[in-house]
């Protein structure tokens, strides 16, 4: 019987290992389990970062899509990826493990690649030549159309499970309930943002150099080897893992919860938060010594009057923990709606700031420098910051505020915000250049390369790949510590889905600025094959604006938010 219970007290609970026994302390999880997730992070999304780096440039010139055409074309496959992050979220909370969610989301990102490397190779498979004569180009159509976008989306589908499960497997190998493991967390996050940029550096040097120079099918499968070793990499962290038992759909809580006090609302409006307290307290049951003395209850739970409204759901038969699992979800999507425009900002670097780079000089002593390789100075810049800050900044900050993690998730989100805002008028100035150039030495209606270095397009690069940064690893790291255990992958899930909207945001956005410029002055803004004669200017002011509006409405919200607790 003694040996029962020190087996029982020696468990994680409500955690297994792979072999869905019960994980054991000592034995499973701890940082060791998480470096193989920051290893397989790497991996993956060097597989990812490699292709949609240098996307736009593959379907303008080998799939004869126009730069506006292309750029909504990788703003559409990159959003769904990043979407579909919440499907993989939702199934590791609800049904799966995340342990599970990523081994299937690989096999499936492998199999997309396998198709595109098979289309880059046939030629069959591509469209025909532009005719040199007439100088047009017949955009991909038919069944090799859907050869691409089958390839492109099985990887979408892959990075999204990918996404919407791995960094949460990672941190659920650390103890929340120990300050120790708290700030392991911490670190996690850091450096998970750090293999992510160590991969993007792999991806924007050496795989794009592949593509440019080598051609595209090497590209790919460069990327398909990297996301093969990934999959015996994490398997072999197998025997390490703690993974986390699905309990159930969080999405049936929040309905319940929701449909209860609506029901509530209608029939008995009169009703408020301190009726469902003393519902709770009457409702408790009788405990009596065994003398026959009534005694308090042992846990009696209160809602808190946060979102009171919500409270009238528990005279509807739902629990407190229900109640306050589902305030809590409600009060962080204001911070993750604020996020979206950051997210639309970061969509310019994979689609119109390449095509800018990509019309300069980008020579570089004898090296010419391929333009989907420009992410390199912020990737670098990441690779520089991240363990600064970890090492340096949150000791020196813990030390000054006393506090246990330094500086606030929310303080680190808001920093990465109001760069973005520097980095769009950064962008506004330095197209305003590039285009004077352009005029000045009579290049303009030539595509040619501009007399102009391509480094100028490095310093928005450098002011946004620092605001994703300070924003990804804040997000992920607030939506798992603030997120109720039973919802933490989908609601980690929502840091990649801001970049999904932002770039679903930014497509969107293209397309109402063309609309709108077409119908004033019969000139959109951004149409037409030559990049010279696009408004990008006058975009990029408009986005620095909404950026700071988007800024201060965060401001809003994150002064009022309160901390869930500590862990």
């Amino acid at each position: 019987m003694e040996m029962v219970e020190n087996k029982q007290i020696s468990a994680w609970e409500g955690y297994v290992d792979w072999r869905r026994k019960p994980a054991l302390i000592g034995k499973h999880g701890g940082m060791l389990a998480a470096s193989f997730v920051l290893v397989v992070e790497v991996l993956e999304n060097l597989a990812f970062l490699a292709n949609a780096s240098n996307l736009v440039l593959y379907l303008s010139q080998h799939m004869h899509f126009s730069p506006s055409q292309s750029a909504n074309s990788v703003t559409n496959f990159m959003g769904t990826a990043f979407m579909l992050a919440l499907l993989g979220g939702f199934l590791a909370d609800a049904f799966f493990t995340t342990y599970h969610i990523y081994v299937l989301s690989a096999f499936l990102e492998l199999l997309g690649l396998v198709v595109l490397t098979i289309q880059a190779w046939s030629a069959s498979l591509k469209p025909a030549r532009c005719d040199v004569t007439s100088k047009t180009c017949e955009a991909v159509h038919g069944g090799k159309a859907a050869v691409l976008f089958t390839g492109l989306y099985l990887v979408a589908l892959g990075v999204g499970g990918i996404k919407g499960s791995l960094p949460t497997h990672g941190a659920e190998q650390l103890d929340q309930e120990t300050s120790q493991g708290r700030k392991q967390r911490s670190t996690f996050f850091n450096y998970f943002v750090f293999c992510l940029a160590s991969g993007a550096l792999v991806a924007v040097t050496l795989v794009v150099w592949v593509e440019d120079n080598k051609g595209w099918q090497w590209g790919f499968g460069i990327s398909t080897f990297a996301i093969f070793l990934s999959i015996p990499v994490f398997l072999s962290g197998s025997k390490f893992y703690r993974n986390k038992v699905p309990s159930g759909s969080p999405l049936t809580t929040i309905s319940k919860v929701l449909v209860a006090a609506a029901f509530f609302n209608s029939n008995n409006g009169s009703r408020n938060s301190r009726n469902a307290a003393m519902a709770i307290t009457h409702s408790q049951p009788i405990h009596r010594s065994r003398e026959g003395d009534i005694e308090e209850p042992q846990s009696l739970k209160f809602p808190s009057e946060s979102l009171g409204v919500l409270n009238r759901a528990v005279l509807k038969g739902c629990s407190v923990d229900e109640v306050e699992e589902v305030k809590v979800v409600i009060k962080i999507l204001p911070i993750f709606i604020c996020t979206i425009m950051l997210s639309c900002c970061l969509a310019q670097l994979s689609t119109f700031s390449v095509h800018q780079a990509s019309t300069m000089d980008t020579s570089l002593g004898s090296l010419k420098v391929p333009p989907a390789s420009l992410p390199v100075f912020p990737v670098l810049f990441i690779m520089l910051l991240a363990p600064v800050y970890d090492h340096v900044v949150i000791p020196f900050a813990r030390k000054v505020t006393k506090t246990e993690m330094g500086v606030s998730h929310l303080q680190r989100i808001g920093v990465g915000l109001f760069l973005s805002v520097i980095a769009m008028a950064v962008a506004a100035l330095v197209e305003v250049k590039r285009k004077r150039v352009a005029a000045t030495s009579g290049l303009f209606d030539s595509k040619k390369p501009l007399p102009v270095t391509f480094f100028w397009i490095a310093f928005q690069y450098l002011f946004l790949g620092s605001a994703d940064l300070f924003t990804l690893a804040g997000l992920l790291e607030f939506f798992f510590a603030e997120a109720p255990g039973s919802m933490r992958s989908l609601a980690t899930a929502l840091s990649w889905a801001s970049l999904a909207m932002g770039y679903y945001l930014s497509s969107a956005m293209v397309s109402i600025v063309n609309s709108v410029t077409g119908a004033l002055n019969h000139n959109p803004w951004l149409s037409g094959q030559n990049l010279n004669h696009y408004r990008l200017e006058r975009f990029y002011w408009l986005m620095c604006i909404l950026s700071l509006f988007n800024f201060i409405h965060y401001l809003f919200w994150a002064s009022r938010y309160k901390y869930r607790s500590t862990k």
